[in-house]
């Protein structure tokens, strides 16, 4: 079951998508780029199952929120926070997918009351770091990250996607056998199709602000201000994000730990999710068992 909603922050609408028991471990799910607030239908019946309530939040220019041209990825944790006082969340664990690791780790080390634990699963690393281009799609990505006006980023979006997110491109490289399979799942499939259905409400506007975001890296906020567990989680047949992503993510976050499987790719690398989250939240209830 999912229930939807919205709510306002500086003017702004913002929108989300609440899964699972109301009763669940609230898990604030940071989608990819692109993405939307429906992406953990994917992995909704996983997560009910190990009773996590999973809460996808659009970011500005994705579905129902409204573009914020400049925004940067810490400025992102407002929405989240809005979100989650919506509901009545106090603690709550953290997922960030791909683009969404960025902001997953920026609510952590903002919010450091609030955030438990954070998952960063197939997700970019600090673009600031002198190895994190290597390897990655020029189309669309490294066009955008090079552009010298968001018009000009617009339009290299807009190449990639279509000016209203119609166009569905071909990778660059081709994709993790495991990738492949998932295309051959009709649940996985259906999940995948809401998921891209929601997210073009304002054409490009939404993936482009993700680049312009990540592409001058994380000087919005500081990992070192990381205090939860976190864990990073990656597939070593990824084609879209290296796994030198993940070592380098894993090596500036204090105390994060990696988990590499290596015949996942960029997509199926997500089916660990949940098991990660359950890994979290297990070995933070036997902390707070042993200091009590």
């Amino acid at each position: 079951m999912v229930r939807e909603g919205t709510v306002s922050v500086d003017r702004r609408t913002v929108g989300f998508a609440d899964f699972g028991p109301p009763d669940g471990e609230p898990v604030i799910w940071c989608h990819g780029g692109p993405g939307s607030r429906l992406e953990p239908t994917q992995t909704e019946a996983a997560a009910a199952s190990a009773g996590l309530r999973l809460i996808g939040i659009d970011r500005p220019g994705y579905g129902l929120s409204t573009p914020q041209p400049g925004r940067s990825i810490a400025g992102w944790a407002t929405d989240a926070i809005a979100v989650a006082d919506e509901l009545g969340l106090g603690e709550f664990a953290a997922v960030g997918v791909s683009t969404g690791g960025a902001y997953a780790l920026a609510l952590a080390a903002l919010r450091e009351q609030r955030v438990t634990g954070v998952v960063v699963c197939c997700g970019l690393t600090d673009m600031a770091w002198s190895g994190a281009r290597d390897g990655m799609p020029r189309l669309g990505t490294m066009t955008v990250w090079e552009a010298e006006s968001r018009e000009e980023a617009l339009a290299a979006s807009a190449e990639l996607w279509g000016e209203d997110g119609s166009s569905m491109p071909a990778p660059e490289r081709p994709l993790a056998p495991a990738d492949m399979a998932l295309f051959s799942d009709a649940t996985w499939l259906q999940g995948a199709m809401a998921t891209a259905a929601a997210r073009w409400t304002f054409g490009v506007q939404g993936y482009t602000d993700d680049r312009i975001a990540d592409g001058g890296g994380w000087r919005s906020f500081e990992v070192g201000r990381i205090r939860c567990p976190v864990l990073v989680v990656h597939g070593g047949a990824d084609s879209m994000v290296p796994v030198a992503h993940a070592r380098h993510t894993a090596a500036i976050v204090p105390g994060a730990r990696l988990q590499v499987y290596e015949d996942d790719g960029h997509i199926s690398v997500i089916r660990h999710v949940v098991p990660a989250l359950t890994e979290l939240i297990s070995s933070r209830d036997a902390d707070a068992d042993a200091s009590s």
